[in-house]
């Protein structure tokens, strides 16, 4: 398949199956994404694989971070009901990959360029993950960027999260396209 028809095909998948890319075909995947257009090549961009329990330390996460300020000071973590609405959100793909923006020190490629990078990666991978025949979501929100969520993956000072890729089995039948396609001639114009 064309790059072009693969990018007419790509489809989200809200929901996918219990198996996932092992750790070594996740890195062949990451090394085609990593050719994304990249100036000065800095690299502004990690990712991080979160499997198995790993998910559940995310699903706490967002329950703290939903609780509010106290928990995220050091109060006791979340249990019951709402800690598992969350752990259940974690645990809607096998393999979670959180895109992390770094932002580098440089005197020509600003920070806002740099987390374009960071999300070219992101999407670059979705793709590959897709036309390799994975279902893939990426998944952001508003509890994205709260503390909790920033420590639970290590976050440094000049790093950001923009969210992760939920990856897993891709869903039977066939892969139509499904969202009402565009005029590109509204979106394109000449200056």
């Amino acid at each position: 398949m064309s790059a072009y028809d693969s990018l007419l095909h790509r489809r989200s998948a809200s929901k996918v199956g219990a198996a996932a890319p092992s750790h070594t075909e996740l890195l062949r995947f990451v090394d085609a994404a990593a050719t994304v257009a990249d100036h000065s090549s800095l690299r502004p961009w990690r990712l991080i694989a979160l499997r198995g329990e790993q998910r559940d330390r995310l699903g706490q996460a967002f329950a703290n971070a939903a609780a509010g300020a106290a928990v995220a000071n050091g109060g006791a973590d979340v249990g019951g009901p709402a800690r598992d609405k969350y752990v259940a959100k974690a645990r809607r793909a096998p393999l979670l990959v959180a895109i992390v923006a770094v932002h580098r020190p440089s005197e020509k490629v600003a920070e806002w360029e740099q987390a374009a990078v960071a999300a070219g990666v992101a999407h670059m991978l979705s793709l590959v993950l897709d036309e390799a025949g994975w279902g893939v979501m990426w998944r952001t929100g508003h509890l994205t960027r709260t503390e909790p969520v920033r420590r639970l993956h290590r976050l440094q000072p000049n790093e950001h999260l923009l969210g992760w890729l939920y990856v897993g089995d891709a869903p039977p039948g066939p892969r139509e396209f499904r969202r009402k396609r565009l005029n590109p001639a509204d979106f394109l114009t000449e200056l």
